[in-house]
Parts: structure tokens; sequence; C-alpha cells
């Protein structure tokens, strides 16, 4: 086991968590989705937030935590 990977996976999973709650429960204090939906729609800014902040740290940090896991090193 690789702790410094696992403990960077378990930061961007919970990143990850941390902003899809947000977009559902307080959207309006996350200020990137804002400036998102003013600059691309509300639609598409809605989806390049949720690809950006929520889906790539959620795969990123479970990649990461398999790879500590396993005892690689990526940091």
């Amino acid at each position: 086991m690789n702790t410094t990977t696992l403990i960077v996976g378990i930061a961007v999973l919970f990143f990850g968590l941390y902003t899809t709650y947000f977009r559902y429960v307080h959207p309006q204090k996350l200020s990137k989705l804002q400036a998102l939906k003013q600059l691309f729609g509300e639609q598409t800014g809605n989806r390049i937030h949720l690809f950006a902040y929520s889906l790539i740290p959620l795969a990123a940090g479970a990649l990461f935590l398999l790879a500590g896991m396993k005892g690689v090193s990526l940091f």
C-alpha cells in the first residue's frame, strides 16, 4: 500500500462527493457553476460543471485509491 496515493485518492474522492452534494442541495453557493451557466448557458454550463467538478474527481479518486491499495506510487 502506498499511503500518499491513498490520502490523495481519499481527498479527491471527497471533493467530488462534496461538489456533487452541493450541486443538488445549494447550487447557488457554487460560484464556478454560476459562472459557467452565464458563460455557456444553463444546460451546457451544468454539464461542464458536472463533468469537470464531480465526475472526473470521483473517477480519479477511485483510481488513486485502487492504485494506492496495489502499492503503486503516483506521487
